[in-house]
């Protein structure tokens, strides 16, 4: 059975000795273009657009961490593509930490609309990414022909 969430001080303490695996969910939509970014409105890259992302919980599935974030950052429900490729955040290290980001893509539901205020800030969707946009994640964005 899967515990619950670590102390702060005992998740700073494993996460400054050893890379963070995270999901990045570039979520699509078949009537729209572009992809769906939102914006930090706390923690690192505070004001910045991103993809919406979060840490693998132990145990959880990658799969399952596609479909966890968007609902629980978004309130959306998404399918889950194809994985994409990964993201490493050298940005970071000066942070303490060192996040590694496995990046799917994934379909909105036809039943999810999405609210320009998620839950935890601003949504927007983009075919020309935003100048005040994490920088790692802007470079694979365009290297993998999603956005310009």
């Amino acid at each position: 059975m899967p515990r619950g969430p670590l102390p702060q001080a005992e998740y700073e303490a494993i996460f400054s000795k050893v890379p963070r695996l995270t999901v990045e969910v570039v979520i699509t939509a078949p009537d729209r273009e572009g992809v769906l970014l939102s914006r930090r409105e706390r923690g690192p890259c505070q004001g910045l657009w991103h993809i919406p992302g979060g840490t693998v919980r132990f145990g959880e599935a990658l799969t399952e961490a596609v479909r966890r974030v968007p609902r629980d950052e978004l309130g959306l429900e998404v399918a889950v593509g194809s994985l994409i490729g990964y993201i490493e955040y050298p940005s970071h290290l000066a942070l303490g930490d060192w996040p590694v980001g496995i990046a799917f893509q994934a379909e909105l539901s036809a039943s999810s609309a999405v609210d320009a205020r998620a839950r935890r800030g601003p949504v927007a969707w983009f075919t020309r990414l935003p100048e005040d946009m994490h920088e790692e994640q802007r470079v694979f964005l365009r290297a993998h022909g999603l956005a310009s």
